[in-house]
């Protein structure tokens, strides 16, 4: 929002509350806690001074044409429909703001229940939200779900499980009544044996992910009858285009679903803003615990089809102590994006575009692992996501190929010491076997 705030502006409101200064506001404040100086940010310029120095900012950025991205970890360079772009770039959609009030946004409202309706196809689960803001964020709201349905407070969650999910899982639990503990993945998946010793009648959840951030598949069936045996809810982390081939959370087990979205048809921009996917089974302890929305579908008085905001839990809707999140805002135009992808796509473009991805990460193992030197660090099935194991120093590494033209992939020291020489490599649909071989090549030349 943009509001003037003239010096007259300021003397009413400073008049108001009966103050005579803005520097009497905070007299309060000791002295030493003061800066007492002017912030050190440089001087105001021109609009025409402002365009100019954002434009030579933006020329010291490297151009993704200019680059062949093999990065993963929870966000990958994969195909969006032009489709995408011209529904989510209409001003109705783009501009529209939180949809506080239901009559006044029934369109931003169908398109929420229309991606909510995907979400639950998409996972085998009855009941999805919106407005989750990235994957880490959904495994986080997923384990207060699990601490409010089950009043227990131990929470497992896999070490192979996004480093980043887990960082953000251990924030959200540093203030609560519950203990976070780390089950070890030493050879890249988590083995059901560890958590049928692990889990007992204080376990509040077990969280995997499969595909796990190393890219492989964790045993999820197996995982889940575990802990549903332990009276625990079972939160899986999936990736949604890999459900295209995969069997989805619902069908082994899950009782929460969560992911990241950024595949389903928004851009890598820089980290973000993403979508988080949150799904769960239809109970009513899960209904009454879930964050964000739920947008429902009813009729008028004039008995036509219509949406509404059927639950929103939120701080901003209702009391704080009754709120379930302190989501705070709404990803609305992300998951607008999701949605569009989807349809776009439809049952049959998910499953073919799953399977290209299968195909070329599949042919990039084989070429890579030619290489002298470097090897597959697990011997777990994976999708489109794969961990080597290289000669020498990983990062320096990576540093050669991105001097020759590829995001080879992400080192895997900064999460895992012990696999300070591996990498993980992803490869989509939008990679050619020009540019696979093209990897391969630089690889060669610089190990």
């Amino acid at each position: 929002m943009y509001v003037v705030n003239t010096p007259e502006d300021q003397k009413a409101m400073l008049d108001a509350i009966g103050v005579a200064s803005i520097e009497d506001l905070f007299a309060n404040v000791p002295p030493e806690l003061r800066l007492g100086r002017p912030l050190a940010v440089p001087a105001a310029m021109s609009e025409m001074e402002l365009q100019t120095h954002v434009t030579r900012l933006l020329a010291k950025n490297a151009s993704a044409s200019d680059t062949v991205c093999f990065l993963g970890g929870g966000a990958y360079d994969h195909f969006v429909p032009s489709v995408v772009d011209a529904v989510a770039g209409r001003s109705e959609f783009y501009t529209a703001y939180t949809p506080y009030q239901a009559e006044a946004s029934q369109g931003t409202l169908q398109a929420i229940f229309e991606y909510q309706s995907l979400m639950c196809a998409l996972t085998g689960l009855e009941v999805a939200n919106a407005s989750l803001y990235e994957g880490g964020s959904s495994v986080a709201e997923a384990m207060l779900m699990s601490l409010g349905i089950t009043r227990r407070t131990d929470v497992f969650i896999a070490e192979s499980v996004h480093p980043e999910y887990r960082q953000t899982l251990a924030t959200y639990a540093a203030n609560l009544h519950c203990r976070v503990r780390t089950l070890p993945t030493p050879d890249g998946f988590l083995n059901p044996d560890d958590v049928r010793a692990a889990v007992s009648d204080s376990t509040a959840c077990v969280i995997a992910q499969s595909p796990n951030f190393f890219g492989h598949l964790e045993e999820m069936r197996a995982i889940s009858d575990a802990a549903r045996k332990a009276g625990a809810v079972f939160v899986a982390s999936f990736d949604p285009v890999s459900a295209g081939v995969l069997k989805r959370p619902g069908d082994y087990g899950a009782d929460i679903a969560v992911a990241e979205g950024q595949g389903l048809g928004v851009p890598l921009q820089y980290g973000g803003p993403y979508l988080g996917i949150l799904a769960c089974r239809d109970d009513i302890a899960y209904r009454r615990k879930i964050p964000g929305r739920l947008v429902g579908e009813t009729t008028d008085r004039n008995g036509k089809r219509c949406w509404v905001l059927t639950l929103q839990p939120r701080e901003q809707h209702i009391a704080r102590e009754k709120a379930s999140s302190n989501i705070c805002t709404n990803q609305g135009l992300l998951a607008l994006r999701a949605a569009v992808h989807l349809t776009a796509l439809g049952p049959q473009g998910l499953k073919e575009t799953a399977e290209r991805c299968v195909r070329k990460a599949h042919y990039a193992a084989e070429q890579l692992t030619q290489v002298p030197g470097v090897s597959l660090c697990f011997k777990t099935p994976f999708v489109k996501e794969f961990a080597l194991k290289v000669p020498g120093d990983a990062k320096a590494l990576l540093a050669k190929l991105r001097g020759a033209g590829y995001h080879a992939g992400l080192p895997l020291g900064r999460w895992y010491p012990q696999l300070a020489d591996c990498i993980t490599v992803a490869v989509t649909e939008k990679r050619t076997r020009a540019e696979i071989d093209g990897f391969v090549a630089a690889l060669k030349a610089s190990t």
